[in-house]
């Protein structure tokens, strides 16, 4: 760990009603005695893109690199980033294997190249379990989800 790098925790939460249809995430950050929420929606796409958004809104806001611990109910996130799928599935032209095409690599895009300026802990957190800040990115995302005239997922395919 760089000693000279801001220490930021950051817990993210991604909602979708009706998976596939309306979709909120919500970002609470924490660094020292500072706390910014970010939440944010789109008309249609799926739970596994919002909790990818909430990850990549929180580390876009970071304005410097940072060492971040980053916690996320969701299991989809942590074990793509924690064991190299993401990046496999890069290296292999967005291809998780021969036949089937990798989902979403327009957020991993995002994602790993904000990984490579920030250094990123992912730590998954059970959701619905009590985490105050889990619970409170629950509630931002969901009240994003729920907002009228949401903006286009442009990158969602079905």
């Amino acid at each position: 760990m760089n000693p000279a790098q801001k220490t930021v925790d950051i817990y993210t939460d991604g909602s979708c009603l009706h998976n596939p249809g309306p979709g909120g995430y919500g970002v609470v950050m924490l660094f020292g005695d500072h706390r910014k929420e970010l939440s944010g929606g789109v008309r249609r796409t799926t739970n596994n893109r919002m909790e990818m958004m909430a990850a990549i809104v929180g580390l876009q806001a970071l304005q410097e690199p940072c060492q971040v611990t980053l916690y996320t109910d969701s299991q989809y996130v942590v074990n793509a980033m924690t064991k190299g799928w993401a990046k496999r599935w890069r290296a292999q032209g967005w291809m998780r294997n021969k036949k089937d095409k990798a989902v979403n690599p327009d957020l991993w895009t995002q994602l790993l190249d904000l990984c490579d300026r920030h250094r990123v802990d992912f730590r998954w957190v059970r959701g619905h379990a009590g985490n105050v800040e889990n619970e409170r990115c629950d509630r931002l995302a969901v009240q994003a989800a729920k907002q009228s005239d949401l903006p286009p997922d442009e990158g969602y395919q079905p």
